[in-house]
């Protein structure tokens, strides 16, 4: 293995300078951890030199891979011509990047306004609902996360993610079905904007929706004028096996949110309508760095990459081959419950016993996997759920080889 470089400081500097420089709320996996220093397709390197598989995508990010060649040409090239104007002014990319999804986005959602985070997004979008209806009060899901500024923190229904100590004040309903959803509906519907999901929660613990989830609530939807809202941010962009999670529901949201996926590692986030909400929307308003155009090349480059390697498809076969790999590792292990989600987005439950709580086991999990070479994610209302979301140019290969080392680490700790 490679010794740390000249120029890279190690992890124990880089936890002292964390320590001393940030907000203590910034916390990291691992009681040991490496300190990443590059990435490639589907691998991470740290400054000891040593691979590992990346099994998370930094959250359902690098759905093209780290450092993706032909995206990347896209952005230095625009890097060298035009870095920045702010929306005020007339660039090409940003209006290529919306006719772009207008013409993956599902339905007649095609007029698009760009932001820089997914946090960001949902907001715009929840404003979007507000002055679209003329109504102010929201209904969420418990379980689920939908950002970390002040109105979609307080729209979250993980307590861990609720920062704001008055988050309670906040005009949103929380349900955990789509039946207490409609009780909801029926009784301040005239009251209600809209209906904010995640198709898949992912901090939730990689829990799809039922299916027939709208089948029901719809109807009495469009009776009480309520919106729908899909928070798309972890699933969007071929993730799921489809472009947009929500096409496994076939049902056409009134707003789509995304952002993560689009920039592969380039900040960008997007709030999408149809023509009729989105023409509500006309009082002045804008982004300074939104739609910049380094952003909207990468994501540009991102659509692109989509297509021509066929993701949505990869990401169908690998997460099929995936699912029935950890689907025989629970069977063997009663301390790990069935993997559930669609496509590559997979948790795996981790139940407690007497000697080690969900949570503990979970990490240990982590931390042997991290010493083996792989990189997995944790989520779950109780940090108890293995969380499988690698890039979708991830080998089969590499898949069967994780499965193994993953099987070798439970049965350890079993």
């Amino acid at each position: 293995m490679a010794p740390i470089s000249s120029e890279s400081p190690g992890p124990e500097r880089i936890l002292e300078k964390k320590h001393d420089f940030l907000m203590p709320c910034s916390y990291h996996f691992y009681k040991d951890p490496p300190q990443l220093v590059k990435g490639k397709g589907a691998s991470l390197f740290d400054s000891r030199g040593k691979e590992y598989a990346d099994f998370f995508a930094g959250v359902s990010v690098m759905n093209c891979g780290h450092c993706n060649d032909s995206i990347n040409r896209r952005v230095i090239d625009q890097l060298q011509t035009l870095q920045h104007t702010t929306s005020l002014y007339l660039t090409q990319p940003v209006v290529d990047l919306a006719e772009q999804l207008a013409s993956v986005l599902p339905g007649d959602l095609r007029r698009s306004f760009f932001c820089n985070s997914g946090s960001e997004a949902n907001e715009g979008a929840m404003l979007l609902a507000r002055v679209y209806t003329g109504k102010k009060e929201f209904i969420a899901l418990e379980g689920s996360l939908h950002g970390r500024t002040f109105l979609t923190s307080g729209a979250t229904g993980i307590p861990m993610w609720r920062t704001d100590p008055f988050c309670d004040e906040l005009p949103v309903h929380f349900v955990s079905s789509a039946e207490e959803a409609g009780r909801v509906i029926r009784e301040k519907g005239d009251r209600i904007a809209a209906l904010l999901v995640e198709p898949i929660q992912g901090n939730g613990g990689i829990r799809p929706l039922p299916p027939d989830f709208f089948t029901s609530l719809l109807p009495l939807m469009k009776e009480k004028k309520v919106l729908l809202i899909c928070d798309e941010i972890q699933t969007g962009f071929a993730r799921t096996g489809r472009m947009f999670a929500i096409e496994h529901y076939r049902v056409q949201p009134d707003i789509l949110t995304g952002a993560k996926a689009l920039g592969n590692g380039f900040p960008i986030g997007f709030f999408a309508t149809t023509d009729a909400i989105a023409s509500s929307f006309s009082r002045p308003s804008a982004s300074t760095l939104g739609g910049n155009p380094v952003s909207c090349q990468a994501g540009l480059g991102v659509l692109e990459f989509i297509r021509e390697e066929n993701l949505i498809e990869e990401a169908r076969i690998k997460g099929e081959m995936l699912k029935k790999g950890l689907e025989s590792i629970s069977r063997d292990f009663p301390f790990l419950g069935e993997p559930r989600g669609l496509g590559l987005m997979l948790g795996l439950p981790v139940l407690g016993n007497q000697k080690w709580d969900g949570a503990e086991r979970t990490d240990q999990i982590l931390e042997e996997m991290k010493d083996r070479g792989f990189l997995l994610g944790k989520n779950g209302l109780g940090r108890d759920v293995l969380a499988f979301q690698p890039p979708l140019v991830i080998s089969p290969g590499v898949i069967d080889s994780m499965l193994d080392h993953l099987r070798k680490t439970v049965r350890i700790l079993e």
